[in-house]
């Protein structure tokens, strides 16, 4: 790698502000809050509103769209458009 071209990259805690889980990994964000992990060390804190203990896709309570009921209400607002080129 190219010297002085590439941000800092170190560790980092991220914490879900709703869950109040974290996780220690390497980014290349900042922040201002410290937070003092199990291993001893202060590391940079970012808090996030949204992670995978948080997100309802991870968690399982992600709603399911009718798609086949959106379409058809589509259909009765729109009505069906006949195909078959200019006549």
């Amino acid at each position: 790698m190219k010297p002085g071209i590439h941000p800092d990259y170190h560790p980092v805690v991220f914490k879900d502000s709703s869950t109040g889980d974290a996780f220690l990994t390497r980014s290349t964000a900042t922040s201002d809050r410290t937070i003092e992990w199990s291993d001893g060390n202060t590391y940079p804190l970012v808090v996030v509103d949204i992670s995978a203990w948080s997100h309802p896709f991870w968690t399982g309570t992600q709603r399911i769209l009718d798609s086949a009921g959106q379409v058809e209400k589509f259909h009765r607002r729109y009505g069906q458009r006949r195909t078959g080129g200019a006549r």
